[in-house]
């Protein structure tokens, strides 16, 4: 019997997929557990898998395409069944459908962006045209029938540049309005399926988490002293591998940090879980250290690295990046001094970290040379209050400028 193959959920926050390319083709056979495609999700680039055997009877998704989750990208069955009934709808299946077996991550270059393809009614008649959102809605705000209309896009579909070419042939001679910049200053780019991601997580935790923030100034003399000892040893230790074991010591002290926000009641997590944010080329990730409180410094700076640079990478298990009871972003390293960082729900609270400056400070009477860091924390005030956060930061600061505090 005939098989639908949807877009999957490769990860918690996925809503859409791009094809990066079908590693089986129409007429090919196939078996459960053999990879047929790659695509790029908004974490990381992973293989994903047939779960029934037969024959690839038709791709509905073309490489480069976007496509929701649940949506129909092929169909899998037998030589010659009839599949009409399969491809007459592009409804996501039902809930009952096979899950397919956990993604493995494939390191890939992201393919080039691509419109989604989609279908709608013509304007003009009942037949389905295709062609992608952005073109769809050209049309609609310049009237142009896109059914009407010859794409240049894969398998015909209608592009944004049909659109822009429809509307020269019929461009009169009547001033246009002023535009933001003329033609060849700006470029559109569509956004990658990570930053779509971003840009959407970012707004559900800025708009309706109320946050507040507490900056500290961390007197990091002897914290450099230490870092720098271990360097000169041959340990491979960042500042930052001490921060996170230092937050870490502090939300074990200070549990009511280390939470999160479910609607009528606030989870308290027995563990504690590090997020650290990491910079890659076309947006942030945020891998997992877990257990940071009970690992040794140097257990912590291995994990750390390796992490980051599978993120780089795009080489990440969904169960590398999702967990995390409170993050870390360590903005330093690039010169900057003080930031607010914007809380990652569900958890409760982000700590910003800028550059250890030297500064002039005073000491008995005396102006001298000292080190000097600020932290930010910021706060779900839903889950804490200000003194609740002040009280972590005062931890977090006396374990800072005196690192044998750090257990």
């Amino acid at each position: 019997m005939a098989s639908r193959v949807v877009m999957p959920k490769l990860s918690d926050t996925m809503e859409e997929g791009r094809i990066l390319r079908w590693l089986k083709q129409e007429g090919d056979p196939v078996e459960t557990g053999q990879t047929l495609a790659e695509v790029e999700t908004d974490k990381a680039t992973v293989e994903m898998e047939a779960y029934t055997n037969g024959v690839l009877r038709k791709l509905v998704a073309s490489p480069g395409e976007t496509v929701k989750v649940g949506a129909l990208i092929a169909v899998i069955g037998g030589k010659d069944e009839d599949i009409a009934a399969l491809l007459a709808t592009s409804a996501p299946a039902p809930a009952a459908a096979p899950t397919p077996p956990t993604p493995r991550p494939a390191a890939v270059a992201p393919a080039r962006v691509a419109a989604p393809t989609t279908a709608a009614s013509s304007a003009a008649g009942s037949r389905s045209i295709r062609a992608s959102p952005l073109a769809l809605r050209m049309a609609a705000e310049s009237g142009i029938d896109p059914g009407a209309l010859q794409g240049s896009g894969p398998q015909g579909r209608v592009i944004k540049r049909d659109i822009e070419e429809a509307l020269a042939r019929t461009q009169t001679v009547a001033p246009a309005a002023p535009t933001a910049a003329a033609a060849g200053e700006a470029q559109d780019v569509e956004l990658t399926p990570m930053r779509r991601t971003i840009a959407k997580r970012l707004v559900q935790s800025k708009a309706p988490v109320p946050h507040f923030y507490l900056t500290v100034d961390v007197a990091a003399d002897r914290l450099w002293d230490a870092y720098r000892a271990l360097r000169e040893e041959n340990y491979l230790i960042s500042l930052n591998d001490v921060i996170i074991k230092a937050s870490a010591a502090a939300l074990r002290r200070h549990p009511e940090i280390n939470a999160s926000f479910g609607g009528d009641h606030v989870t308290y997590y027995s563990r504690v879980h590090i997020g650290l944010a990491v910079a890659i080329d076309d947006g942030l990730i945020t891998p997992v250290i877990r257990d940071a409180d009970t690992k040794s410094l140097s257990d912590i700076a291995a994990e750390a690295k390796a992490l980051a640079d599978r993120a780089r990478s795009r080489q990440l298990q969904p169960s590398e990046y999702t967990g995390a009871t409170f993050s870390i972003s360590n903005l330093g390293m690039m010169g900057i001094e003080e930031f607010s960082a914007i809380i990652n729900p569900p958890e409760a609270a982000i700590l910003a970290v800028g550059a250890v400056r030297e500064v002039p400070v005073v000491e008995a009477g005396q102006v001298k040379v000292g080190r000097r860091m600020k932290l930010t924390l910021s706060v779900d005030h839903r889950v804490a209050d200000g003194a609740q956060g002040a009280r972590f930061l005062g931890t977090l600061k006396r374990m800072l400028e005196n690192p044998l505090l750090i257990g």
